[in-house]
């Protein structure tokens, strides 16, 4: 069979943002595939639910309407392949099983619900793609909107993995009791994340990272309030690596966390479906960079999905 011109959708469906990247393989080996459509929504799926175990209605039927148009678009462009993954929102949720079996039925798109483990692996290619990790080990953390993956990696090697049900909207909805979020609130987050993270503890005490990549939303998101203060706004197609001082970040962090949601949204940079998120992600960000030590960040704006179209690639070395 001739994989001449294949083309492969690949769908991530987060808590928080659906993802949809839509490439041509190349014909021959050690070729870099076009990417022929990068698009992604905010689908906010764990809104109104996740912290009950549950994906609200109006979620649900959001998710619904992304797939269908997601659907749309991969028919148009002739995509043969479709691998789509779901993480933390469907993982933990009572209908979860629900929603994908309605998904296959509307749009004909079959969902993988992958565990925690599993997504972990995958951010870690997608991130290698985008961040040459050398041979010393680093911590790669990527916050989403369900869950937050930690894994200690250098360029071969996973050493540690582990996915933690703490993500940004499980967070919002333990924490953000008022706005701005109050300095006890704040508190409370950290000394929750100091117990719930202990085995990341040890692993970091173990293996000793050098230095921090993060991955997702909160990263970029950052990596664009930067990119703003520097008079240099980013457009959709961000950079593979971005540096974030932590000088930058902190500057961020103050100003987030003294704003009101109307102020955030009015940020240069500010990513409308995260000005609420983004602040209770800053602060288990600067708990990771005092607990640990870390003196910058590497933002790779490569995860979940290139990590899954490099395993598809590095499995068929046809292509």
């Amino acid at each position: 069979m001739t994989t001449k011109h294949k083309r492969l959708a690949l769908i991530d469906m987060g808590t928080n943002t659906f993802h949809l990247l839509i490439v041509e393989l190349p014909e021959a080996r050690h070729t870099e595939p076009a990417v022929l459509l990068r698009t992604k929504i905010g689908v906010k799926l764990g809104e109104g639910g996740i912290s009950r175990g549950e994906i609200a209605p109006e979620a649900y039927t959001r998710a619904l309407h992304t797939l269908a148009a997601f659907q749309e678009e991969i028919e148009l462009h002739q995509a043969t392949e479709v691998r789509a993954t779901a993480t933390s929102a469907v993982r933990s949720a009572s209908n979860g099983p629900e929603l994908v079996k309605d998904i296959f039925e509307q749009t004909g798109i079959k969902v993988d619900v992958i565990p925690g483990e599993r997504e972990a692996e995958l951010i870690c290619q997608g991130i290698r793609t985008a961040v040459p990790l050398g041979p010393q080990p680093h911590l790669l953390m990527d916050i989403g909107g369900g869950s937050v993956e930690f894994i200690i990696a250098d360029e071969v090697t996973i050493f540690w993995k582990r996915s933690f049900e703490i993500g940004a909207q499980r967070l919002l909805d333990m924490f953000f009791h008022q706005d701005p979020l109050l300095p006890a609130d704040v508190q409370a987050e950290q000394e929750y994340l100091a117990t719930v993270l202990e085995p990341l503890a040890a692993a970091v005490k173990q293996y000793k990272p050098v230095g921090l990549v993060g991955a997702s939303g909160t990263f970029d998101t950052l990596g664009d309030l930067q990119a703003a203060r520097a008079g240099a706004e980013r457009g959709p197609n961000i950079p593979p690596e971005t540096t974030i001082t932590v000088e930058s970040f902190y500057l961020s962090y103050e100003q987030l966390l003294h704003s009101t949601h109307e102020q955030r949204l009015s940020m240069p940079g500010m990513t409308p479906l995260r000005a609420d998120m983004i602040v209770v992600a800053c602060v288990l960000i600067d708990y990771v960079l005092k607990a640990y030590g870390f003196t910058s960040i590497r933002a790779s704006a490569f995860a979940l999905k290139e990590g899954l179209l490099a395993e598809i690639l590095n499995k068929n070395n046809s292509y």
